[in-house]
């Protein structure tokens, strides 16, 4: 059984929560889908644990602009959080997880962080008109993405079947427990929801990263992007 973790944002008391959960199901193998450290408190915590798991790694848009912070947005949360993130994991880990793959391919599902075709361009619960572009070239039945942080399935016009697992770290869509989702040996998908001190880890959030963090910890809070 496969666990997919994807948008940790180093967020360790969630992450060891969803871990013990996935232990609980059984669950023996890991895919990481992105977006591991950055705006979190613990971005280096949080790869070390993960460095632990038996598990297929892909890059997100989190690891591109932390090694990379002219192609970030430009904003003072954005500033301070990119600039934090490089100094707490250092040049070594920003290098090797800048160095991810994009895409990984396990039987019939594709796994990314955005889209094929962008690690930022994705999906929402909704069918937009940018689809196609974003789906050219697929030719697997299932494609498993997040980034966006909602946890859904769904499938398009043309059958493919759109899985995001949520966010395990700062989840934005209205419920504060972490999220992640298990691919079952039968093919089966199953959203899990996990409960964490995410009050205690918002606090947490403030002191460790004055300023800029406290946009963050409201988001872990409200568990909206909209604060």
């Amino acid at each position: 059984m496969l666990a997919l973790l994807y948008d940790v944002h180093g967020n360790l008391p969630a992450l060891e929560a969803v871990l013990a959960d996935v232990e609980a199901a059984a669950a023996d193998r890991f895919l990481l889908g992105g977006d591991y450290a950055l705006f979190g408190a613990w971005p280096a915590e949080c790869v070390a644990r993960l460095r632990e798991l038996d598990a297929d790694w892909i890059r997100g848009n989190g690891e591109r602009w932390t090694a990379h912070p002219s192609q970030a947005p430009d904003s003072d949360l954005m500033r301070g959080a990119v600039a934090a993130c490089r100094a707490l994991l250092g040049e070594r880990m920003v290098a090797d997880l800048a160095a991810l793959p994009l895409t990984t391919v396990r039987g019939d599902t594709l796994f990314c962080h955005g889209s094929p075709a962008s690690d930022v361009d994705s999906f929402l619960p909704q069918p937009a008109a940018d689809e196609p572009r974003l789906l050219a070239g697929v030719e697997q039945r299932r494609l498993v993405f997040g980034h966006t942080h909602l946890p859904f399935v769904r499938r398009t016009e043309t059958g493919l079947e759109l899985v995001n697992p949520g966010s395990v770290g700062m989840p934005f869509d209205g419920d504060p427990r972490a999220s992640y989702a298990l691919i079952r040996d039968d093919g089966a998908i199953e959203h899990r929801r996990v409960v964490y001190e995410h009050q205690a880890t918002a606090a947490a959030v403030r002191d460790r990263l004055p300023g800029w963090g406290e946009t963050v910890a409201r988001r872990i809070e409200r568990a909206t992007y909209d604060v």
